[in-house]
């Protein structure tokens, strides 16, 4: 989908007359985000890609987490993310996406219901760490919003994917996959 450029942008992509003491707080708070280890890769994976889907930006759809292929998040379990009630994934992941959209669209709404699950499903840890990724893959808002999420700079594939993966600091480095 194409989608214009809403913001003056300089000859690397980005807007002019960013912040860059703001700009380097939000990526340290990403980085710090992306080092905890509660949910599985799967599981993050499914939530990244809700996120992404939910808010439309371009390049965090056609990013993959390479850990999370390695775990089994294949395209055809991907596939099942836009109608996940409707599909075979676990109930775990499934409340997992509950809780994706119950976050982004309605979360004075979050109902005892859903608590209950999330509870039943994960951990406090996985819980706090799932809740907090979605704030994490949401500040891609900003670029959506800005329309410079376009994939101009990611190396994407044939079928339009890159590989994302996560050095130990937390900085994302993507490759073709």
């Amino acid at each position: 989908m194409s989608r214009a450029v809403r913001v003056l942008v300089g000859a690397d992509g980005r807007p002019v007359g960013r912040d860059a003491e703001l700009v380097g707080l939000l990526a340290a708070y990403q980085d710090a985000v992306v080092r905890s280890s509660h949910l599985d890769p799967v599981t993050t994976e499914l939530v990244r890609l809700r996120c992404a889907r939910q808010h439309d930006c371009r390049i965090c759809q056609s990013l993959r987490l390479t850990d999370a292929r390695e775990a089994g998040a294949s395209d055809d379990v991907l596939a099942k993310i836009d109608h996940y009630e409707a599909s075979d994934l676990s109930e775990r992941h499934k409340v997992a996406l509950r809780l994706v959209d119950a976050f982004i669209w309605r979360p004075s709404e979050m109902s005892d219901e859903l608590v209950r699950q999330a509870r039943e499903h994960f951990s406090h840890a996985e819980v706090a760490e799932l809740l907090v990724d979605i704030t994490k893959w949401s500040t891609q808002k900003i670029h959506v919003t800005l329309g410079t999420d376009g994939t101009d700079r990611v190396p994407l594939n044939e079928t339009g994917i890159a590989l994302l993966t996560f050095d130990e600091a937390g900085a994302a480095r993507v490759t073709s996959a």
